[in-house]
C-alpha cells in the first residue's frame, strides 16, 4: 500500500513538473519573434478541432435518426401490399 501511495505522490508530481515546464515554454515561446502569431494559430487550431468534434457528434446523431426513418419507412412499405390486379373489364354486349 506505501509503494502505491508514493508512486500516485510520485506521479502528480512528475505531472505538476510538467505542467508549469509547459506554462513556462508557452511563455517564452509568446516573448519570441512570431511566438504570439504561433499562439494565435494554435489556439485557433484547438478552436477549430472543437468545432469540428461537436460537428462529428451533431452528425452521428442525425446518423441514428436517418436508421430509425429508414426503419419506419420499410416497415410501411411491407404494411402497405399492392392491390390485387383486377381481372380486365368485358365490354358491354351490344344488345
Amino acid at each position: 500500500m506505501a509503494d502505491r501511495t508514493h508512486s500516485k505522490e510520485a506521479d502528480r508530481d512528475v505531472i505538476a513538473r510538467l505542467a508549469s515546464r509547459g506554462e513556462q515554454t508557452i511563455a517564452k515561446l509568446a516573448d519570441l519573434p512570431g511566438g504570439s502569431k504561433a499562439l494565435k494559430a494554435v489556439n485557433d487550431l484547438r478552436a477549430r478541432v472543437d468545432e469540428l468534434g461537436r460537428k462529428v457528434r451533431g452528425v452521428d446523431a442525425l446518423e441514428r435518426r436517418v436508421a430509425k426513418l429508414e426503419k419506419e419507412l420499410a416497415a410501411l412499405k411491407r404494411a402497405q401490399k399492392p392491390a390485387a390486379p383486377r381481372a380486365p373489364r368485358k365490354p358491354a354486349s351490344p344488345s
